[in-house]
């Protein structure tokens, strides 16, 4: 297997609140730069003192996107400044809580737009670049709604599937050139985009965010590059078994997308 070194240059979307917010503080440290996209710089502020506090080199970058050229724009810069070792997909939008015939196609569709063809224009702008030194990796900041069905929230359980498929053909294609790819579930974490889903009503236990975020730094400093592939949850699955199963190997089945049988 080859070694990929620890990540240094981290770009990392969502970064403005929420669990994007807590991943950037717990994976700065003196001299590792990230780069925190949120929607609008103003919101940055607060996760850009906490990041220099503990030492990163921090750059905040303003971008919506959804929006194809303002992405395509940022992605230019931040590889012609010479790219990035890792990257944290931690933006996402939950869409409406309606039948799929209910619900709204231009808010359905918006929903893929941020959630899938986002990370996907990501790793397509970068991915190569990382591939040139010698790889990197990704984070997906997946769910348990990418492995089972719902009747409403159509749009945000078809795009978490679909970024775990994303994941996936990475996680294959670019294994041997150094490539690590993990689908982090965060548990049910009380944020701005879960506290008000009917799903949630009534909820009184919670997913620190931290345990993810710990997950996270664990996996750029590449103790879990042997989970490539495959989805993590939070909460469930302890950091001491993830580095365990990480360094005795796990079976091309696990943790992965796959048709179950007939019961």
């Amino acid at each position: 297997m080859t070694t990929v070194p620890a990540a240094e240059h981290i770009l990392i979307t969502g970064a403005s609140r929420g669990i994007g917010q807590r991943m950037a503080v717990e994976l700065a440290r003196p001299g590792r730069t990230l780069i925190l996209v949120a929607r609008t710089q103003k919101a940055l502020t607060n996760t850009v003192a906490a990041c220099e506090e503990k030492g990163a080199i921090v750059c905040s970058m303003a971008c919506l996107l959804e929006k194809r050229d303002r992405l395509a724009q940022m992605l230019e810069i931040i590889r012609t400044d010479g790219g990035v070792d890792m990257v944290v997909n931690c933006a996402g939008v939950f869409g409406s809580e309606e039948n799929p015939w209910e619900a709204d196609p231009e808010d359905w569709w918006y929903t893929q737009l941020v959630n899938v063809r986002a990370p996907y224009l990501i790793q397509h702008s970068l991915v190569p670049g990382m591939l040139e030194r010698g790889g990197g990796r990704i984070i997906d900041l997946s769910s348990g709604a990418a492995i089972k069905d719902r009747p409403d929230t159509s749009a945000y359980y078809v795009s978490k599937t679909a970024l775990m498929r994303l994941g996936g053909s990475l996680h294959l294609a670019g294994y041997d050139q150094g490539l690590r790819v993990l689908e982090l579930a965060p548990g049910v974490v009380y944020t701005d985009m879960t506290k008000d889903a009917k799903m949630h009503i009534g909820r009184t236990e919670w997913t620190e965010p931290s345990e993810a975020a710990k997950i996270a730094a664990s996996f750029a400093d590449g103790e879990l590059d042997g989970l490539s592939g495959c989805q993590v949850r939070a909460g469930s699955d302890s950091l001491d078994d993830l580095k365990k199963r990480s360094a005795e190997g796990v079976g091309e089945n696990s943790r992965r997308l796959r048709l179950t049988d007939f019961e």
